[in-house]
């Protein structure tokens, strides 16, 4: 399959779509991000790459950066975390307060804002602090993607902190219901670091390869995660990588993947390959408008789904 041809296809067909959506203007620092940029990067089992467009271009991970704390977590608490955070769809916002209210500081899952939130405070207590939280979560980062230099945009961090009210809310909710262990507010500083590491889409793809693999990066051969524990990962990304939008990207790309609104989305095809693409534009539901419909397309045209 050529599959240089198929992503320059898709970079083409995708152009009428690049100025529909709005980037992530809440956060000040994303807002004036070029929104009609894009670019897509696939990896295989053996290194290689293929990209197109703005593959070198860096950009805030926010949400998918979800993904690689979950796996530090899994690894290190197994069934015991999921005491303090679900496995479940939420069917709501990803910033919700009501649910978290009515199922008593719970999150549904680890991929809405307040699970994320519970999984950062998880890491704090293990490692001693959010200092050496963020410094492990970094060096898994720089590990995975064999790039020592992946760091975080301070810039980014601190204008989300200036605008924390909701995400402070869900925690001070789940502190409440005594679902949070350390300070609120280092708790909720730390996660908004760990959603400021930026990486492009080489990065990225390079990164997800352990979750195509079983666990086990086919590259430097490490296992990261146990298969079942990749399988979980995995499955979670499918049910609620894209918040209440789950359902209709399961049914239109078929793949487990993970948004995040600095316009990213990473994919994994078990067994062949990983897939990272960026497009800062967002859909009503917080996904890249852009980045969504390219995906679509890569499993038509390739036939590549898990369905």
């Amino acid at each position: 399959m050529n599959y240089q041809l198929i992503l320059e296809e898709i970079e083409k067909e995708i152009q009428p779509e690049l100025s529909k959506g709005k980037v992530a203007d809440y956060i000040p620092a994303l807002a004036s991000v070029d929104g009609n940029q894009f670019a897509m990067t696939i990896t295989l089992k053996d290194g290689t790459q293929y990209s197109v467009g703005n593959y070198l271009e860096q950009f805030s991970i926010q949400s998918i950066s979800k993904v690689l704390a979950f796996s530090l977590a899994i690894d290190i608490y197994s069934k015991t975390l999921y005491k303090r955070v679900g496995v479940e769809p939420s069917g709501s916002p990803f910033n919700s307060l009501v649910q978290l209210e009515y199922e008593n500081g719970i999150p549904r899952n680890p991929f809405i804002n307040a699970g994320a939130i519970v999984v950062a405070d998880a890491l704090m207590s293990h490692f001693g602090g959010e200092y050496a939280s963020l410094e492990k979560i970094m060096n898994f980062t720089r590990e995975i993607s064999a790039n020592k230099d992946i760091k975080f945009d301070s810039l980014v961090a601190k204008s989300e902190m200036e605008h924390a009210s909701r995400n402070l809310s869900l925690a001070y909710l789940m502190k409440s219901f005594g679902n949070l262990d350390n300070s609120v507010e280092l708790v909720v500083k730390n996660y908004f670091k760990q959603c400021a590491i930026t990486m492009n889409t080489q990065d990225l793809s390079r990164a997800m390869l352990y979750l195509a693999f079983k666990g086990k990066d086919p590259i430097s051969n490490k296992e990261f995660l146990s298969e079942p524990q990749a399988k979980r990962v995995n499955a979670l990304m499918l049910t609620c990588g894209h918040y209440d939008a789950s359902g209709e990207f399961a049914f239109h790309v078929g793949l487990p993947a993970k948004s995040g609104v600095g316009g990213g989305i990473i994919a994994v095809v078990p067994n062949i390959m990983s897939i990272a693409v960026w497009s800062p534009r967002l859909n009503k539901y917080g996904n890249s408008h852009a980045g969504t419909l390219a995906l679509e397309k890569f499993t038509t045209k390739t036939g590549l789904s898990i369905f």
